[in-house]
């Protein structure tokens, strides 16, 4: 009996109309940002990802984005991140765990710069820079080949008794042996007074 693969991770994200930091408890995520726009009062950016649900980055993680990018937002567009879920992050006393940002596209080098982890407290914290290969360049389409100015003369040589065959019995006349040969290139008139020389027999 064949067992099927199950994917359980699938079933476990949470319903959200955004990522949650539980959406990352299989593991760190990279993603492409499409855009950045306005959120919500209580998240001021939202930060829209290819193919997943929006990111709304904590304070932290928009000091985080500054210091990298810059404060505008729209050249973060094409640019990537790596977001993992962090189970110390706390909300009301309790740790119910944040999303955190690992890595960042489009940085020089690796980055390190203090944060408030709690009031009055700061902690380093360290961004590695990310490397997006470029995508492999296509491979150039062949060139077609060369038209060819005549027709070769060893093949010629090698089609001529069929040639001759051809008219000899019958089956074409020589101007249907010089159209059909002249698909594969032009006829030299020596090679068409070959063709209608045709041999005697010995």
């Amino acid at each position: 009996m064949t067992t099927q693969a199950v994917n359980v991770g699938a079933t476990i994200a949470p319903k959200s109309d955004q990522l949650n930091a539980d959406d990352l408890i299989a593991g760190p995520i990279t993603v492409r940002i499409v855009s950045v726009t306005h959120g919500n009062a209580e998240s001021p950016i939202r930060v829209n990802i290819e193919g997943r649900m929006p990111y709304y980055p904590c304070k932290g993680m928009r000091r985080v984005l500054v210091a990298a990018w810059g404060e505008d937002g729209a050249p973060y567009a094409g640019r990537y991140l790596t977001l993992y879920r962090d189970p110390d992050v706390k909300y009301g006393g309790i740790k119910v765990g944040g999303i955190r940002i690992s890595h960042m596209s489009d940085i020089p080098a690796d980055m390190y710069m203090a944060l408030t982890v709690t009031r009055g407290k700061r902690a380093e914290y360290t961004v590695q820079r990310l490397n997006i290969q470029a995508p492999a360049a296509k491979a150039p389409k062949p060139k077609p080949a060369p038209a060819v100015d005549g027709y070769p003369a060893d093949q010629f040589e090698a089609d001529l008794p069929r040639m001759h065959a051809a008219i000899a019995s019958g089956r074409s006349t020589f101007a249907q042996v010089v159209a059909h040969a002249e698909k594969t290139g032009p006829l030299s008139d020596e090679q068409k007074h070959r063709i209608a020389t045709l041999p005697t027999e010995q």
